[in-house]
């Protein structure tokens, strides 16, 4: 704790303060260009997300092809059939008959009392099955081991849960049957028991004909002597069990007969899904180029692409304010909220005006654009041949606008030469389409912004604009020690005239004492 100003009756504190803020300007000038280096990485950071979200709308839009080919199906009657189509699809019209929906195959138990509730006998056992989907594919081997506790619910649940068996199983408590209806469709679908400890589970489920080496829902001949199927409709059952067959899906294309184990099956990159049935009704599926939705996917781009140099050319043409340095702690603390806000507006604007690394980018994205893309059709080997420009507006920087007619009827009459102009392949710059150009532009401008300004995984340390701020943090530690030392000397010279002149006042009090003393 320091006192003064005893002795002669001055305001050291002030005067040191005073003193001491002469002595912290260039302090002051290290603050503000630490700040002015944070302003500017986090506005190249700014910059390397906006062109980030370009190359992701690019990458997600005009750079795939179901979004470049993308192709319109219609149907003459929905509620019968609906149809999608790859990129890939040819333009065709098709009719359909549909005659049968597929259908998936149903166990129901054919017990005669009341079911097992407690299985814990069982525990440790394994149900071993080989599953046959409906299209006739191998689905197993499936293996569901029971444990201590299970019960006709927890057994239930472990058939449900298992994606391999895939069936949906319920108990019925008012007719007390188990019911297992296949999750796929079609007329091949077996559930076939591999051994006796199987069908011994099987059989406390409900499934009392239930073998070794047979399959659920046949009946041992041996056992029952009853055939398999009674009345040749594929389904097999006795007077109180049932087996319901699935069927494949029958329907005529273009007046051909043919099945399916689906109701929704691909043919020729167009694919169908069948929702009723109704031999006597005729539906005819259309495959056409979305023109819409390719002309929407193109804007969506240029939309993009005009947004992020609109940005970037603001940023390196504002003009840079050096009466407007950045504010300290000290001089906000005199400030309303507003003014502080409208001062670091005019503080910030110019931080990358000119900046080296954006100004390529630009000029780079540019050339990507009106290089004219080699080893495409002739017709369609710059942007300009669909109807994309360039603004006649010098100020405008390079703005793109769409012709929509022109664009759309480019789409319409040669929707393979669009797309190759923007994703054409090849090992040379001028061989490449505009996307791997754009996007190998974006992805070099990112880079270098990451090596100047860094980013939210990276340490100061590892980027420039990272270092420069840890050296102006050294040089400020180093001179705030200065400062000490300073604050302390000034002090110390304070303090000497204050002792001086105590030492002088009390010599003065004593002459004057012996003085009056002498009268």
């Amino acid at each position: 704790m320091r006192i003064g100003g005893m002795a002669s009756g001055m305001d050291i504190d002030k005067l040191v303060g005073d003193l001491m803020k002469a002595e912290k300007q260039p302090l002051t000038g290290m603050e503000q260009e630490k700040t002015t280096l944070e302003w500017k990485r986090d506005s190249y950071r700014e910059t390397n997300k906006l062109l980030k979200s370009l190359d992701d709308l690019i990458f997600n839009g005009i750079n795939k092809e179901s979004k470049l080919k993308s192709k319109a199906v219609s149907s003459t009657n929905e509620s019968m059939v609906t149809a999608s189509a790859s990129a890939s699809a040819s333009d065709v019209t098709t009719t359909m008959q549909v005659n049968r929906l597929a259908t998936s195959t149903s166990w129901v138990s054919n017990n005669t009392g009341v079911l097992t509730k407690d299985f814990s006998s069982f525990s440790g056992q394994t149900i071993k099955l080989n599953v046959t989907k409906g299209d006739g594919t191998a689905a197993g081997p499936v293996e569901i081991k029971l444990e201590s506790g299970d019960t006709l619910e927890s057994v239930l649940k472990k058939l449900n849960e298992n994606e391999e068996l895939g069936v949906t199983s319920f108990y019925d408590n008012t007719n007390e049957k188990v019911v297992l209806t296949k999750d796929d469709t079609g007329a091949q679908s077996s559930i076939e028991i591999t051994d006796a400890t199987t069908a011994s589970i099987l059989k406390e489920l409900g499934f009392v004909d239930a073998f070794a080496g047979g399959k659920l829902g046949e009946m041992d001949a041996d056992l029952d002597g009853i055939a398999d199927d009674i009345d040749g409709d594929g389904n097999t059952f006795n007077e109180n069990g049932v087996r319901i067959a699935g069927q494949d899906a029958e329907f005529k294309i273009n007046g051909y007969l043919t099945t399916r184990s689906s109701n929704e099956f691909t043919i020729n990159e167009v694919t169908y899904k069948l929702n009723a049935a109704d031999s006597t009704k005729t539906t005819t599926i259309k495959t056409t180029t979305d023109t819409d939705a390719i002309f929407d996917n193109i804007k969506s781009f240029v939309d993009k692409y005009n947004e992020v140099i609109k940005s970037i050319n603001e940023k390196t043409s504002e003009s840079k304010n050096r009466d407007f340095p950045p504010l300290t702690e000290e001089q906000k603390k005199d400030m309303e909220e507003k003014e502080i806000e409208l001062w670091e507006e005019k503080a910030k604007s110019g931080l990358l005006r000119s900046d080296s690394v954006l100004e390529n980018a630009l000029n780079s994205m540019r050339i990507s654009l009106y290089t004219p893309v080699e080893g495409v059709n002739t017709d369609f080997d710059v942007l300009t041949e669909i109807g994309i420009t360039t603004s006649s507006n010098y100020k405008e920087n390079g703005k793109l606008e769409i012709n929509e007619d022109k664009l759309k009827e480019a789409i319409n009459n040669n929707p393979e030469e669009v797309y190759q102009l923007f994703n054409s392949t090849g090992s040379t710059y001028e061989s490449k389409g505009i996307v791997d150009r754009l996007r190998d532009t974006i992805s070099s401008t990112i880079k270098s912004i990451e090596r100047k300004a860094g980013n939210e995984f990276r340490m100061p340390s590892q980027y420039s604009l990272g270092k420069e701020m840890n050296q102006l943090d050294d040089e400020m530690d180093r001179f705030n020690d200065r400062l000490i030392q300073i604050e302390d000397r000034y002090w110390r010279q304070f303090t000497a005239m204050e002792t001086a002149i105590n030492k002088y006042n009390s010599q003065f009090a004593m002459l004057m004492g012996q003085a009056g003393g002498g009268y």
